[in-house]
């Protein structure tokens, strides 16, 4: 069986190209980490927009069984790809001690598959494709919620023929969308896994989101969203990576690593500061971040995603906290960073404890703070099997 691929969704020029555009269904197929597109038709969105020809970009690893029942949805976190462990390339995953062969979301075991969210800049629809009439959209992408990205997931379920999932996971912004997931399709989801992130975002976070935005906006070349064809906003994407990257360290790792040390022969006292002047090690750390990010990423891409993580509700319309996760049916696995200084652990305690039942709060020891949900998973293998295996 094969989808319709739609030409005009595919990665806008000078955005990231993935191969394997077949677009087939996998069937029980083994899969390999290929990136696939699937056009799922339009999508009424949650806020009133829409959007007339949805393509969702995929990846998947594994072989799906005959009733459908063994497959995972892994969810990238804001700057994330669907690229989560090693396949047909030698690339490495960003989440290789969650999922591959002999890890606890096993590949020669289940069918893992992640998309690439709708608003993104790998592949689904997104700010940097051509909307019906050639043009990228541009200024004129609509407002897309985590809810929408949730409902266009699901149609992309329908098509490899995935009704419901063995389990849904991701941490940041990928736990957000995995308690979506759970909370909009209670049927489908029959295990849960939502890391280093709470049930709704705060007024705090949704401060530190509207600096980086801004800081995009205000580039000089952003053009109001309509760059594309012309100089791109790569300084202030830079910005805001450098103001989004010191909430995913912690005060304690930053200072281990940098202290007050200058930038090899580099001076940061000087008489004409003002004018410019020799940077400390940790900014040099933060202009790194920042290039590094303006080569893979989509400012406008970067913004639709920041909004979307900063519409996260799971309670929006539905009630309390408590009435709303008694919607869900999933056994649900909680983890949180103990430095977390991004998306506090209470907020994961907050979550657990509105849950149906005794949900327990996993916690990774890791001084790094919210960025340990990625580099030190590991700490929790023993756990996540037993949660996936149960």
């Amino acid at each position: 069986m094969t989808i319709s691929v739609s030409s005009t969704d595919l990665p806008a020029a000078g955005a990231p190209h993935p191969t394997g555009l077949d677009g087939t269904v996998p069937g029980g197929a083994n899969q390999d980490g290929t990136v696939r597109y699937v056009n799922i038709g339009g999508l009424e969105l949650e806020a009133g927009g829409f959007l007339p020809d949805v393509t969702l970009a995929y990846e998947s690893w594994g072989t799906l069984n005959e009733d459908g029942s063994n497959a995972i949805l892994v969810q990238h976190a804001l700057t994330g790809s669907t690229h989560v462990t090693r396949g047909a390339g030698d690339e490495e995953g960003w989440w290789e001690q969650f999922a591959g062969p002999g890890a606890p979301a096993d590949t020669d075991r289940f069918f893992v598959v992640s998309i690439n969210i709708l608003g993104g800049c790998y592949g689904s629809t997104g700010p940097s494709s051509a909307a019906p009439d050639g043009k990228p959209w541009g200024s004129r992408f609509p407002l897309v919620t985590l809810r929408d990205s949730t409902l266009a997931e699901a149609r992309l379920a329908d098509r490899l023929g995935i009704s419901s999932w063995h389990a849904v996971v991701g941490g940041s912004m990928g736990g957000a969308r995995a308690l979506e997931w759970a909370v909009t399709f209670p049927e489908r989801v029959r295990r849960c896994g939502v890391i280093s992130v709470g049930a709704r975002s705060t007024a705090e976070q949704i401060a530190f989101a509207q600096a980086q935005t801004l800081a995009i906006r205000q580039d000089r070349h952003f053009n109001g969203g309509d760059y594309y064809g012309g100089p791109e906003p790569v300084e202030g994407l830079a910005l805001a990576r450098r103001i989004a990257h010191i909430t995913y360290r912690s005060a304690y790792e930053l200072d281990f690593r940098f202290g007050r040390n200058a930038q090899a022969a580099e001076e940061p006292l000087q008489a004409d500061a003002l004018a410019g002047r020799g940077r400390y090690q940790v900014e040099s750390y933060l202009d790194h971040q920042g290039s590094k990010l303006v080569r893979r990423f989509d400012a406008n891409s970067y913004i639709a995603l920041t909004e979307a993580l900063m519409s996260h509700d799971v309670t929006r319309g539905r009630g309390t906290l408590k009435e709303t996760l008694a919607r869900a049916s999933a056994d649900f696995f909680v983890a949180a960073v103990e430095t977390d200084r991004l998306y506090f652990p209470a907020q994961s305690l907050e979550l657990a404890e509105a849950l149906p039942g005794d949900v327990d709060v996993h916690m990774i020891d890791s001084p790094i703070g919210h960025d340990g949900f990625l580099t030190e998973i590991g700490q929790l293998n023993a756990q996540l099997r037993a949660h996936l295996l149960n």
